[in-house]
């Protein structure tokens, strides 16, 4: 048995976001001069996660970890989309190699929220799930 790893679960989540149509950044948006954000997008801010013990061997094969999904929009409307098609997209176990995943578990998260720290200004909304696993 191995240790887990968080790299191929984040890998899992960013897949199934996008392939709900979703752009989706990892860590934050791009910074380089002359970037346009998009009118609505996603931003992954994943944990490290913890291995778990699976046995009284301590057999640290079990994986848990929690990420966050910040739902940007250019209008509320717009980033309550996101959230939406982010539930939609983890409505599901996750596909991670080797392992068996559960469904992401929404942890829910605060109003929608106005950033005049940008121009122009968005609307965006954090939601967090927690994710687990265990080798298949």
């Amino acid at each position: 048995m191995t240790t887990p790893t968080v790299l191929p679960h984040v890998d899992a989540v960013q897949a199934a976001l996008t392939a709900a149509g979703l752009t989706v950044y990892l860590g934050g948006t791009p910074t380089s001069s002359g970037w346009t954000p998009p009118d609505k997008y996603a931003v992954l801010y994943p944990d490290p996660g913890r291995a778990g013990r699976a046995s009284l061997a301590d057999d640290r094969t079990d994986f848990t970890g929690t990420f966050q999904v910040t739902c940007v929009g250019a209008s509320v409307e717009r980033a309550l989309w996101v959230a939406d098609r982010v539930r939609q997209a983890l409505d599901g176990p996750l596909t991670v190699e080797g392992r068996r995943a559960w469904q992401p578990e929404d942890q829910g998260g605060p109003p929608v929220q106005r950033d005049d720290d940008v121009t122009p200004p968005v609307f965006f909304v954090p939601v967090q799930y927690l994710i687990q696993s265990i080798p298949s």
